[in-house]
């Protein structure tokens, strides 16, 4: 899983870092802060909440991109 952020979007309501505080945090401006780019598959689910609960839609996941051989 990738995880993309819109800092442009971001207004720093928390949720993510609340939610799933071992992948988000905030900065000292309060905007969201990544911690881990690939989450394992333990924090997948509560990845998945933060996304969709963030009021800007400023986070989005998709699969994990693998070179090509």
């Amino acid at each position: 899983m990738d995880i993309a952020i819109d800092h442009d979007r971001c207004i720093g309501a928390g949720q993510c870092a609340f939610i799933a505080p071992e992948v988000f945090d905030q900065r000292d401006d309060g905007l969201v802060l990544l911690l881990v780019e690939r989450p394992d598959d333990a924090r997948l689910d509560a990845v998945r909440e933060a996304v969709e609960s963030c009021p800007m839609s400023a986070l989005s996941v998709g699969e994990a991109r693998r070179p090509l051989a």
